[in-house]
């Protein structure tokens, strides 16, 4: 019996130090792998704009790095992709990060506008790679799909009494007043537009945003993951994250259509 259980002791103890290697392996490996997605992201647009576009002189690459021929290319880019989608008769959101405002228009239009108080944009987006994203910007971006704190279409059910004497007007408040709006525009070109509500002083608000953030994380995380296991680069999302007043960001997110087109000039 002394000599079975000596046994079991060492056994244990290598199943654990195998277990806790191949454990760490996986994690140096995934490490590695989500290390290479932004350059792999940053390569096929680089790809892409070749397709499209002859080989460049010096005397392009030159002018290219020249900030103000870069913010004219920026401004064509973008009235490029606004007449784009004036021709539509459906609304559509104009991101101006430079001037900090977001624009619902509706045929060149301006109906809707509003402020925003901070501006977050991923890295692979600016220096050295704004070319890359000016080579996006010509077309609008197209949205996909979305995630939101909010319905993108509410609605209340309600009985039709037999006659007025039935009748009871609503008295349930209206918690769309207060309730946090903080949402993801994901476009089919892969880069993300996060829109967060600009009040932040309840906890309540804060703990949303929380849970909301951390949700997001673990889609990312799962999806990371599933690509590892059949050894695949995980996907890199370029982003620009926004922050404005809450009314606005409901306002705008109930307004554009699901497959909503968005133009962006930065």
């Amino acid at each position: 019996m002394e000599t079975e259980n000596t046994n079991r002791k060492p056994r244990g103890t290598v199943t654990l130090i195998v277990l806790i290697s191949l454990i760490l392996v996986f994690i140096v490996y995934y490490s590695v792998m989500s290390m290479l997605s932004p350059g792999r992201k940053l390569a096929e647009i680089r790809n892409e704009i070749r397709t499209k576009t002859d080989e460049k002189s010096e005397v392009d690459q030159k002018i290219l790095k020249d900030s103000t021929y870069v913010k004219l290319l920026k401004e064509r880019a973008f009235l490029q992709s606004k007449t784009v989608m004036a021709q539509t008769d459906s609304i559509y959101l104009t991101l101006n990060l430079t001037d900090s405002i977001a624009n619902l228009e509706i045929s060149g239009v301006v109906v809707h506008k509003a402020k925003l108080s901070h501006i977050e944009i991923s890295k692979i987006l600016l220096g050295d790679n704004e070319y890359s994203l000016l080579s996006m910007l010509p077309s609008p971006f197209i949205i996909s799909q979305s995630f939101s704190t909010i319905k993108k279409e509410p609605l209340m059910i309600k009985m039709a009494p037999k006659d007025t004497s039935e009748y009871k007007p609503d008295i349930m408040p209206d918690t769309s007043i207060t309730e946090p709006v903080n949402y993801i525009l994901v476009m089919k070109s892969g880069i993300r537009i996060y829109v967060y509500q600009m009040e932040n002083v309840k906890l309540n608000d804060r703990i949303n945003q929380f849970k909301f953030d951390f949700s997001d994380r673990l889609r990312d995380t799962w999806s990371a993951l599933k690509r590892v296991v059949t050894m695949k680069v995980p996907e890199y999302h370029p982003f620009i994250k926004i922050r404005i007043p809450r009314a606005d960001a409901k306002i705008i997110y109930r307004s554009i259509p699901k497959n909503g087109q968005i133009a962006v000039f930065s």
